[in-house]
């Protein structure tokens, strides 16, 4: 069909991390079929002939290295880094080895198609400013030559992370806040020639160095893929003008349970998608049935 059309694996879970054989098994099947969220028995098939490009999402890329090159549709990788350790992120691998797996990454699809998220950010006694100065400063270093973006965003009071306010313990940011962390990053970002911007922020710290951009903007989308595609769906008061991707990831399914996370609220619930997983299923949990409405994704 030719359609425009951009995949997302995944913002709704880490499907590199926990499901890669499942998504190559989809992608030599040549589809992937995605459950409507808010209508249960509402399924789209996406044809991966209909895709211009995979946006990959994940805190872990190792599990997906070795498929990079039997994939040929133009790839591009988010990869979240942070500095937590296992209290707040603990089921996230070493990031020691996380970086090594960045730079493979970066290697075999260059430099250009990989940013890293430094996302989200709060403070506590633990993890404050200084903590989070050197951790950036000490990433930037390391990533010199093989990342040209950080994208960072700051903590949102989500249903999760409002239920693990207590173990997160964190603080309100002030406008020093901001700064100091405006002005460190993009000195440390700078020096390594790296960009940094936020993400869909009402503080985008631009007054300090910070550049304006998107995650995946519709300029860059087209650079890539050639093609025209739409913002896709307005967040925060139109602070987020991002390219149109389709998810194909099931939420309450990421098994890292992060506190902070958004698209996990509920821990029994992913234990007991984990359970419904099939990696031969054109579905990432559960299996079609008999009564679902399956439609072909254009765009």
């Amino acid at each position: 069909m030719g359609d425009k059309m951009i995949i997302n694996v995944s913002g709704r879970t880490d499907i590199v991390s926990f499901y890669t054989p499942w998504f190559m098994n989809r992608y030599r099947e040549g589809f992937v079929d995605v459950r409507n969220p808010f209508n249960y028995k509402d399924v789209s098939r996406i044809y991966f002939e209909d895709v211009d490009l995979i946006f990959f999402c994940t805190k872990n890329p190792m599990p997906i290295i070795k498929y990079l090159k039997e994939i040929k549709h133009k790839i591009e990788f988010n990869v979240t880094l942070t500095p937590y350790k296992n209290d707040i992120e603990p089921n996230v691998p070493d990031k020691r080895k996380i970086i090594e797996s960045i730079k493979a990454i970066s290697k075999i699809i260059g430099a250009d198609n990989i940013a890293i998220r430094y996302d989200p950010i709060f403070l506590n006694d633990k993890y404050n400013l200084e903590y989070h100065k050197k951790a950036f400063s000490k990433l930037c270093k390391i990533l010199n030559g093989y990342v040209k973006r950080i994208i960072v965003s700051f903590i949102d009071e989500y249903k999760n992370v409002f239920k693990n306010k207590k173990i997160l313990n964190y603080k309100t940011f002030t406008l020093d806040d901001y700064k100091e962390i405006g002005l460190s990053f993009s000195k440390s970002a700078k020096e390594n020639d790296i960009t940094v911007q936020t993400c869909f922020e009402e503080n985008n710290l631009t007054e300090y160095g910070f550049i304006k951009d998107d995650c995946l903007s519709c300029t860059r989308a087209f650079k890539i893929t050639g093609k025209i595609i739409p913002k896709g769906n307005i967040r925060k008061g139109n602070l987020c003008s991002c390219v149109k991707m389709v998810d194909i990831g099931v939420y309450n399914s990421c098994r890292h349970f992060c506190k902070y996370c958004y698209a996990n609220f509920d821990e029994n619930k992913v234990n007991e998608n984990v359970l419904k997983h099939n990696p031969n299923s054109s579905l990432l949990i559960g299996e079609l049935s008999e009564n679902d409405i399956i439609r072909r994704k254009s765009d």
